[in-house]
């Protein structure tokens, strides 16, 4: 394998309109917060309003993992691990937080991940998500399985954008939608290789989570709780995996069908072989996610590929996997400096990604941050999202006396695993 060169009413939103073909692309600039919304000082606060404003199974598929949840809780304890070593006497009256990935200069160190059918969450979530990372300049990678065309993300959300690509038994069927992608302007393909089966994800069942949606009795009375959200999906129909449409069609599936013929397309006989062939098929930066071996991670770069995303899925595939920060280390010495190194799994503060960036991650994707802001209250609560964490990497980098994020060092954190234990003492 040869390696390429790298060429309410404050917390409800208006719904987005679907943009015709011929229409201008409106300014997605960010307003300032609403009211509500301005007393939301953390993540974990936006998440507590999105589990309020979400039916149960619906917050449920958005916020679990597979099985017992370990890797999910794991991907949150694993920044115990990791103490930050301030410097002071520095001049930090200006922080540069800005990173260039991909050929492209981003704002912040951090991005949106692919997460699969968010209009769940609110309606063209996808859409809305979009045009929050755009107006910050954070990237964007948009899901195979999004429930708002790749082609109307584009349309409304402007060049740049990142798509993920499940390599499906239908090697057609994932041909035609990088080919897809390609024509709609997408620049850079996210290769997602961790999936040769679907993930066990048990808070489904508990809940009767099926898509298409199909309310239990329990379920139900727990949804009437919740008219806003009940109004948006009657206004604008159960969100579906739109990418898959016509391909479900020539498999004479019908609409109710299209989940169950997404999930039959995984495939585990997926090897390095169909990987590169993909990779060789995108013309432009490719980046091969679901790694945690740093063999996989150098096979990876030989097939082409520019980079890896250090990912065990959220904790919704593998139960039990490790995190990211446990291998990030051991893989940028694997590596070296050139090749991306992204990371996901568990990033809720601002000083989550600059330890991430302190051991080597050129950049850090989120996905369930801004489903609970835009679940909370639509694109006004991406917009927070985003706008909180950036604050905090600023806050962050002020507080350990680094001006530019590219000074952070490995010696700015320290491993609070390998310090000896306290010794015992008498009062």
């Amino acid at each position: 394998m040869q390696k390429r060169p790298e060429p309410g009413r404050d917390a409800i939103a208006p719904e987005p309109k679907r943009a015709s073909a011929s229409a201008p692309r409106k300014s997605s600039a960010a307003p300032p917060p609403p009211a509500r919304l301005a007393k939301v000082q953390s993540i974990p606060e936006m998440r507590r309003l999105a589990e309020k404003a979400m039916p149960r199974a619906i917050f449920d598929f958005i916020d679990g993992a597979a099985e017992t949840e370990v890797s999910r809780q794991r991907n949150r304890t694993q920044f115990d691990q990791w103490g930050f070593v301030h410097r002071v006497g520095k001049d930090v009256r200006s922080v540069d937080m800005s990173i260039e990935l991909l050929g492209r200069t981003y704002s912040a160190p951090f991005g949106i991940g692919p997460t699969g059918l968010a209009g769940l969450a609110w309606p063209k979530a996808e859409t809305l998500i979009a045009q929050g990372a755009e107006a910050a300049n954070i990237p964007f990678c948009l899901s195979t399985v999004s429930s708002v065309r790749l082609e109307e993300v584009a349309e409304n959300a402007g060049a740049g954008l990142w798509f993920q690509l499940y390599i499906f038994k239908d090697r057609g069927l994932s041909r035609e939608l990088l080919r897809r992608a390609r024509a709609a302007g997408y620049k850079s393909l996210v290769i997602t290789v961790d999936c040769p089966t679907g993930g066990n994800r048990e808070r489904d069942h508990k809940n009767g989570f099926t898509l298409p949606l199909r309310p239990t009795i329990r379920g139900a009375f727990d949804t009437l709780k919740r008219p806003r959200w009940i109004m948006r999906q009657l206004a604008n129909g159960a969100p579906r995996p739109e990418n898959m449409v016509e391909a479900a069609a020539r498999a004479a599936q019908n609409a109710q069908g299209l989940v169950v013929f997404m999930s039959e397309q995984l495939d585990p006989s997926v090897t390095w072989t169909d990987i590169e062939e993909f990779v060789e098929l995108w013309d432009g930066p490719v980046i091969i996610k679901g790694v945690l071996s740093t063999e996989d991670a150098k096979t990876a770069l030989k097939t082409g590929a520019q980079g890896v995303v250090v990912s065990n899925h959220g904790g919704r595939q593998l139960d039990g996997a490790v995190s990211c920060l446990h291998v990030i280390e051991r893989m940028r010495e694997a590596v070296g400096g050139g090749p991306t190194i992204l990371c996901d799994g568990g990033f809720r503060r601002g000083a989550d990604v600059v330890k991430a960036r302190a051991l080597g991650a050129d950049a850090v994707l989120m996905g369930r941050n801004t489903l609970y802001g835009v679940g909370a209250a639509g694109r006004p609560g991406v917009d927070h999202v985003i706008r909180l964490l950036k604050s905090e990497v600023e806050r962050t980098l002020v507080l350990m006396g680094v001006s530019r994020i590219s000074d952070l060092k490995h010696d700015h954190l320290m491993d609070m695993s390998k310090l000896p234990p306290a010794q015992p003492h008498a009062d």
